[in-house]
């Protein structure tokens, strides 16, 4: 007989990597309260013209993110709540079954989800709200081949307007924290020496790192794409950073995709809801991530030049990477060339001056999509490239400083004490950095680490590892603790600490491989940064949009690309 499962609000970390579909045993978690699409309802929604001009005038706009009309709070808890239906259902999840009737929330009846549904896979084929089929062979390797819609919510997720700007404002403080602690190469080497030992992709990473510095080899042009992720813990209230992503920072394309299939959808079935499409914030992510990488290439100053972009030799995220191809040639006439890190080993070659060809073109800008776990090196051959592109005169985005610079040991360095103070001058900055920062620690902090033990739901354990899947909760961190005790090894050094933040949970409605699935989740907001720096002259330091990534309640990963996640936008309160 299936127990009760009490709600216990789960805290979770994110991660930026491709989407792909869910394991086994993560889909079990989404077959709750499904409702299949009926392909043969007749839709009487509005979809926009298709056209090339079209799509960028309606998607890829300017808007200002706070152009929001004044409103209202509208009775609205964590998800949207205001929606005319009936009552919520008993849900059966991993754990067993679960009501949760205190967030107030009633459930869309199933003819109007259906409706939405429809509509919503519709726009998500004619705009591009697409990802590759992993069911699908070739889907990850030639683009039109195996396309599913991307994972995401039908309805935005609500969030306080307050706490929305406290993120966007933080934006620019930390793509010049970035750009600071990527110059003091003794911070970087010092802070991860410990981890060095341990973990040999840092200590790769490292080693090139040594490399560039005893060659007292400068990047007069700095391009940083950035990604700060946050949750609002529920008790305090307060926005708590999770992570900043200096590497392949995904989904500037597809997030702007989604925040417009949302408005589209309340555009159309607001008055049933009792939502406004003028509360979802307008998203320019890829338009001035585009931007950014454009003047980058405009500083290089060679006509003939081309934007690398380092890829995975398999990518179902090609999609969210194409738009901003696409975006920087049709705004910049910029052209993009994609290769893996075996492929410029092949063609990479070093002038003399410093000047980076592939395949014999001069590149101005590399952008990294791949290069940010051990399993995008399998040989020496990847190491070789990603060294060959760090000596070159090519700007680097990321070069390896800034790599550094976002890794969860530094991360952690910088919330100690007086650490902040070495990097900025402006005290209300500070200020504000330090208030968004969770509990960070090193495992050499004997103390932290008893209490860890003692209470392990309470804590996070992070390897220096981008991706997602990676991290310790739960039991997992008081075994792995007690066994590194008495192991007495430098192992510790290859993770730290955080404390877990406990987001509210809510009811919402994923989609995923044409199927709703009603459930419990919580939400991680994502703000992109985009930082360009010429010598001593900043030349754009802007806040860049937003992502927004939703995932059921019960499970610890949230990687959209693990398939824990779905992609999501904002309804601000």
């Amino acid at each position: 007989m299936r127990k009760k499962l009490k709600w216990v609000k789960m805290g979770v970390r994110y991660s930026s990597l491709s989407l792909c579909s869910p394991t086994h045993q993560n889909h079990q978690s989404f077959r709750l309260a499904t409702f299949t699409c009926d392909t043969k309802q007749k839709s009487n929604f509005s979809f926009y013209p298709t056209d090339k001009d079209r799509i960028f005038n309606t998607h890829y706009r300017r808007v200002s993110l706070f152009a929001i009309t004044q409103f209202s709070i509208c009775g609205l808890h964590s998800r949207i709540g205001n929606l005319k239906c009936g009552r919520v259902k008993e849900m059966e999840t991993r754990q067993g079954i679960a009501t949760k009737e205190a967030l107030n929330l009633q459930s869309v009846d199933q003819d109007l989800v259906q409706k939405m549904v429809y509509d919503a896979l519709v726009w998500s084929s004619l705009h591009g709200l697409v990802v590759g089929d992993r069911s699908v062979q070739r889907s990850g390797k030639v683009p039109g081949v195996g396309l599913v819609h991307a994972p995401f919510a039908l309805l935005p997720v609500s969030f306080p307007e307050s706490h929305f700007r406290e993120a966007c404002e933080l934006a620019p403080i930390f793509n010049e924290l970035v750009d600071r602690v990527s110059l003091d190469g003794k911070f970087l080497q010092e802070s991860l020496s410990r981890t060095k030992k341990v973990d040999p992709f840092t200590s790769r990473l490292l080693d090139i790192h040594s490399k560039m510095l005893e060659l007292n080899k400068k990047e007069d042009i700095r391009l940083g794409l950035h990604r700060s992720d946050y949750m609002l813990d529920e008790q305090t209230k307060s926005l708590l950073q999770i992570e900043v992503n200096t590497i392949s920072s995904s989904f500037s394309g597809l997030s702007c995709l989604v925040s417009e299939l949302h408005r589209s959808l309340i555009i159309h079935y607001g008055e049933r809801l009792g939502l406004d499409s003028k509360k979802v914030p307008g998203n320019s992510a890829v338009i001035q991530f585009a931007e950014a990488m454009a003047k980058a290439w405009t500083e290089y100053n060679n006509a003939r030049a081309l934007v690398l972009v380092v890829v995975q030799s398999e990518e179902h995220n090609m999609y969210d990477q194409h738009w901003l191809s696409s975006v920087l040639k049709e705004r910049h006439n910029v052209t993009t060339i994609r290769k893996t890190l075996a492929e410029i080993d092949a063609e990479g070659e070093l002038l003399p001056d410093g000047t980076l060809l592939v395949g014999g073109q001069v590149i101005a800008v590399v952008y990294f999509r791949a290069g940010y776990a051990p399993t995008d090196y399998p040989s020496e051959s990847e190491w070789r490239a990603r060294l060959l592109m760090e000596q070159s005169s090519a700007v680097k985005c990321p070069s390896i400083s800034y790599h550094l610079a976002g890794t969860k040991k530094i991360q952690q360095e910088l919330a100690k004490p007086n650490v902040l103070e070495r990097f900025l001058d402006n005290k209300e900055d500070i200020a504000k950095v330090r208030k968004c920062f969770a509990g960070l620690w090193s495992l050499d902090d004997s103390e932290i680490v008893s209490k860890a033990i003692e209470n392990p739901e309470l804590y996070v354990m992070k390897p220096q590892r981008e991706g997602g899947g990676n991290n310790i909760y739960g039991e997992d961190v008081k075994e792995t603790l007690l066994r590194l005790k008495k192991d007495g090894t430098d192992e510790d050094a290859a993770y730290i600490l955080m404390q877990r933040i406990f987001p509210s949970v809510s009811l919402t409605f994923l989609m995923r491989d044409g199927i709703c699935h009603k459930d419990h989740a919580i939400s991680e907001l994502g703000i992109y940064g985009a930082y360009l720096r010429i010598k001593e002259k900043v030349i754009m330091n802007e806040q860049s949009g937003y992502l927004m990534r939703t995932k059921v309640a019960s499970s610890n990963e949230g990687g959209v690309a693990a398939g824990f996640a779905v992609l999501d936008s904002l309804y601000l309160t």
